[in-house]
């Protein structure tokens, strides 16, 4: 029987670190949501709806807490940020407002 150690935090860290690649990976994820969570429950009496609500049911208060069990029961889930496109990035050749040459 394996034994368990009690922790201040719920869900354990071990049960979050199962689910992200790192330790730096679970604290931008859980940061991001949390700022995410804060978000919606600032905007709540605008009526705006455009912010994901909390996915799971928590009796914790703080954005971060409520993050951290999203993670655990794997509401939110880590993925890539995209790739800037190249093309995008690159300025027209021959404009003349652009070149720093001033016969």
């Amino acid at each position: 029987m394996a034994k368990s150690h009690d922790t201040m935090m719920t869900p354990p860290i071990e049960e979050l670190l199962d689910r992200v690649d790192s330790k730096f990976s679970l604290v931008t994820l859980a940061a991001r949501r949390a700022r995410n969570i804060n978000s919606y429950f600032n905007q709540l009496g605008e009526g705006l709806g455009h912010m994901i609500p909390p996915q799971v049911s928590s009796t914790a208060r703080k954005p971060i807490s409520i993050a951290f069990e999203e993670i655990a029961a794997d509401k939110i889930v880590q993925t890539d940020a995209p790739e800037p496109v190249a093309d995008e990035l690159e300025l027209p050749e021959g404009d003349a407002s652009l070149s720093d040459d001033t016969d």
